[in-house]
């Protein structure tokens, strides 16, 4: 069933390799599309059937909003229910607005209108009460999100590196050490990054800037297919130097 939904594109070689014995599937931006989730997990599955090695799964961040059904994955995520994959989810700029209006450190309505409140109707939270005289949204946030999902997102890190390759959510400040990054470019940049042809001594595999179809360049590949929007859920596949993609078309549930 899963495999009539699913695009591979292009397998080719690089420079750069995962250590031998693993197989990485790192996933881009999910922004609440579930059911693709789903199938995509149905495809990474049936995909790894033949590998006798050790699987890691990486999700790269912006799990929520926009899409019908952040609850839902933030729940699959967080469970991570791949057997024998170890799971490494990072955060990105939507978790990171989402918990700063869950802590009231900030004006929400930027998170809302860019996505929050998607994230809060799949919580049971209706658009109607935002109106509603005397409305506080940090103490319905608190009310409506189970407090076991407010603990993994804000305890999701920046980056993690395997290999060759470092997994962040958006990028890197080109010519700063890692140890020196700002996490608020890790999972914000794109101006200095996206045009950079710097040889970083790895690839940044990264979401957060749409493209139509996967960005594989010798310094950056970019997995952000936009689901949510009508485009694809992509996850990169990682073998030693081997480097090629499986998608799930938006809406084909």
């Amino acid at each position: 069933m899963f495999g009539l939904f699913s695009r591979r594109i292009g397998k080719r070689k690089s420079l750069r390799c995962v250590p031998d014995g693993t197989r990485v599937y790192a996933i881009g931006d999910i922004h609440g599309c579930r059911d693709e989730l789903e199938q995509l997990f149905g495809l990474i599955d049936s995909d790894s059937q033949s590998f006798a090695g050790h699987t890691h799964l990486i999700f790269l961040g912006d799990l929520v909003d926009r899409g019908p059904d952040s609850a839902g994955v933030v729940e699959i995520v967080r469970r991570c229910t791949i057997p024998g994959s170890p799971c490494h989810v990072l955060m990105g700029n939507h978790e990171e607005a989402m918990l700063a209006a869950f802590d009231g450190e900030q004006d929400p309505r930027g998170w809302l209108n860019y996505g929050g409140f998607q994230t809060l109707e799949s919580y049971g939270v209706a658009r109607a009460e935002h109106f509603s005289p005397g409305f506080n949204l940090a103490q319905r946030m608190r009310e409506a999100i189970p407090a076991e999902h407010i603990a993994f997102l804000r305890s999701r890190p920046s980056q993690f590196a395997f290999g060759d390759y470092l997994f962040v959510h958006a990028g890197i400040r080109p010519g700063v050490p890692l140890e020196r990054q700002d996490s608020a470019d890790l999972r914000w940049i794109r101006a200095g990054f996206l045009d950079s042809e710097v040889d970083h001594g790895f690839t940044v595999v990264h979401g957060h800037t749409i493209s139509a179809e996967p960005e594989n360049f010798a310094n950056r590949i970019g997995i952000d297919t936009g689901c949510y929007a009508g485009g694809h859920l992509t996850a990169l596949v990682l073998e030693g130097s081997e480097q090629r993609f499986l998608q799930v078309p938006a809406g084909s549930a």
